[in-house]
């Protein structure tokens, strides 16, 4: 059985691969890829408290152990590059330090909502390191694979999935970067 009871608060988690219900559609493959799918957890929220500090606060979830995976790009050369970054609540992504040169662009910004939405098909306020389009960097902040269990979006507003930080260190195209949050 994994311990989720760290980073889960009042929630009632279950292995999210019995709740595919509460994944957004490209998170289940990438869910059932894993070496150890079952370590992956899934919880039903009230989708009005799907940001961050309003649902740490509602189900008594630890803001340190809640984390935020955005949508960074910039251009180069014509060419629009894309990333992800998974930073822990309690920390902002250094988007125009660290991320604008790992991705080798002049100017990095969070992609603007719509878009970022289209491209992950994911909701706004769920988007989740897994599932993410094929050759997009997703950047962990090394604090993030310290935590035992961390509460990250599951694609959808109305759930939130926790897992054990190390996989999402671990995830495919996933970069562990120092300081990335700050």
């Amino acid at each position: 059985m994994v311990d989720w009871s760290s980073a889960a608060g009042t929630l009632e988690v279950s292995p999210a691969l019995e709740r595919q219900d509460l994944l957004a559609d490209r998170v289940v493959p990438a869910i059932r890829a894993l070496e150890t799918p079952e370590t992956v957890g899934v919880a039903e929220i009230d989708p009005e408290l799907a940001d961050t500090a309003a649902f740490c606060e509602q189900y008594d979830s630890p803001p340190e152990l809640s984390a935020n995976c955005v949508v960074v790009s910039g251009k180069r050369s014509g060419e629009l590059r894309y990333a992800a970054c998974l930073v822990l609540s309690t920390t902002r992504a250094d988007v125009n330090g660290v991320v604008r040169r790992r991705l080798d662009v002049r100017k990095a910004s969070f992609t603007p909502m719509e878009e970022a939405v289209s491209l992950t098909g994911m909701e706004y306020g769920g988007i989740t390191p897994f599932g993410l389009p094929d050759g997009w960097p997703v950047l962990v902040d090394a604090a993030v694979t310290e935590s035992p269990a961390v509460v990250v979006g599951s694609g959808l507003r109305r759930s939130k999935l926790i897992a054990p930080g190390k996989l999402l260190g671990e995830l495919p195209e996933a970069e562990v970067v120092t300081d990335l949050g700050r």
